[in-house]
């Protein structure tokens, strides 16, 4: 077996995984990790997890503090009770947006309230502005219409403008009684930027991680089941120029 590394920089945030290849394997760069579940329940739980990461780094790549965090809530008279209902008046809300704004990007989101479990949406936005919200949204009360954080605190260490907490919050949103995708989003999301795995000859581990890209600083530090060692840090400044800091050594 071989020890390979990736980088995948979203936003501020940069990870850099590590994880093992077969001594079979031709191409380093194209390469993914392989894992065995011992049970169906265990490759559900990594497929939500994978869905998780992704989702976390759509967020952080595409909003900013420039973009807005809204809760909007049904009144008694435009109260919806499927999520299908639910699922059609999102899409019409979201080409309205649209309309009026061709370039904004939007991430919408289903929920039943906690202790009304009345259905309601969460909605990530950038491009639209706020009085546009509020008075686009004519089925009950617009909540809320904040900006995102400069700052971001996990378990007391400064962040910045690493999203992943608000975006874990709104994928859990989900159940399985909506069905379908998690969220529904506009087509001009910008992807992460991911780059090749290359092959590490040095023994990393939990406590020893991959040198921090540079401008970047280390956060966190974990290790999963299936021995993936995940590292990631943080870029505080709060203007990052798109493109990726140069390769270091492996």
């Amino acid at each position: 077996m071989r020890r390979v590394k990736k980088r995948i920089f979203s936003g501020v945030v940069c990870e850099q995984i590590v994880y093992s290849v077969s001594d079979r394997v031709k191409n380093i760069g194209a390469s993914s990790p392989r894992v065995r579940f011992k049970n169906e329940a265990e490759r559900a739980a990594h497929r939500i997890g994978i869905a998780r990461r992704k989702h976390a780094r759509l967020v952080n790549e595409n909003f900013s503090p420039s973009s807005f965090y809204s809760t909007l809530t049904f009144d008694d008279a435009h109260e919806v009770h499927t999520f299908d209902e639910a699922r059609r008046l999102r899409a019409l809300y979201r080409r309205r947006l649209q309309y009026a704004f061709p370039g904004a990007k939007i991430i919408i989101y289903m929920g039943r309230g906690k202790s009304t479990h009345r259905i309601h949406f969460h909605m990530l936005s950038d491009g639209v502005p706020k009085d546009f919200i509020e008075k686009s949204w004519q089925l009950g009360t617009v909540k809320r219409v904040e900006p995102l954080r400069h700052h971001n605190f996990y378990d007391g260490v400064n962040y910045g403008q690493d999203y992943t907490g608000l975006a874990n919050y709104l994928f859990d949103h989900w159940s399985v009684e909506q069905g379908g995708h998690h969220y529904m989003s506009t087509r001009n999301l910008r992807s992460p930027e991911e780059e090749k795995a290359t092959e590490v000859k040095r023994a990393y581990t939990k406590d020893k991680p991959p040198k921090a890209p540079r401008g970047y600083v280390l956060v966190s530090a974990s290790v999963t089941d299936f021995g993936f060692l995940y590292y990631k840090y943080i870029r505080l400044s709060e203007k990052r120029k798109r493109g990726r800091p140069p390769k270091d050594s492996p």
